[in-house]
């Protein structure tokens, strides 16, 4: 019954995820962003904590659950504006995943747990957290960090992923350094490391 409800659930996040507008290009298949994130998202977790729970798998999938319906810029520019805007989306994507668990029967103890780790309370101080964390950052490297070079240029790009890969644990910064770079990316992350 559990790995029926888990499945349900999974499935109905990515339901939710597949009307995302924004597409990205995984492998050749071009795929709804967040869907395609999530996916990527549930393969770190795995990887990174092969112990992973039931509330681990589901938040991985949910992280960024219909992320694009409060769009950035519905909030100021800069750092408050980019805060606020973080804070909203936490909490969107807690209570939409709550809906979806609690529609397959799940607890309000699991629930909760789910929500916990999605709003990522606790990090630093909870492994699940810090796992889902440094997942979080292995797949924007992997799919966001080009792009975010070209957009800041090398010396702001080069203090985003510094703090980036302050907020992973050691094993996380590990795994990052063993992701194939470019060029570009490969100068960042060691101006990175530098300046860390």
């Amino acid at each position: 019954m559990t790995g029926e409800r888990l499945a349900r659930a999974l499935a109905a996040i990515d339901a939710a995820n597949a009307d995302d507008p924004a597409t990205i290009d995984i492998d050749g298949v071009t795929r709804p962003k967040e869907q395609a994130h999530a996916e990527m998202m549930s393969a770190w977790v795995v990887r990174l904590d092969p112990d992973a729970d039931e509330a681990q798998l589901l938040a991985a999938r949910a992280h960024h659950l219909r992320r694009w319906a409060i769009p950035r810029a519905d909030y100021p520019d800069g750092r408050s504006g980019y805060l606020r805007w973080r804070t909203a989306l936490k909490k969107r994507h807690a209570e939409d995943v709550g809906g979806i668990l609690a529609a397959e029967g799940y607890d309000d103890a699991t629930i909760a747990r789910v929500q916990q780790i999605v709003r990522k309370e606790g990090l630093g101080r909870d492994d699940a957290v810090q796992v889902h964390e440094d997942a979080l950052c292995l797949v924007f490297l992997q799919t966001q960090f080009d792009e975010l070079i070209e957009r800041l240029g090398h010396d702001k790009a080069v203090e985003v992923v510094a703090k980036t890969l302050a907020k992973m644990s050691e094993a996380g910064r590990e795994v990052a350094l063993g992701l194939p770079l470019s060029e570009p990316g490969l100068s960042v992350v060691t101006g990175a490391l530098s300046a860390g």
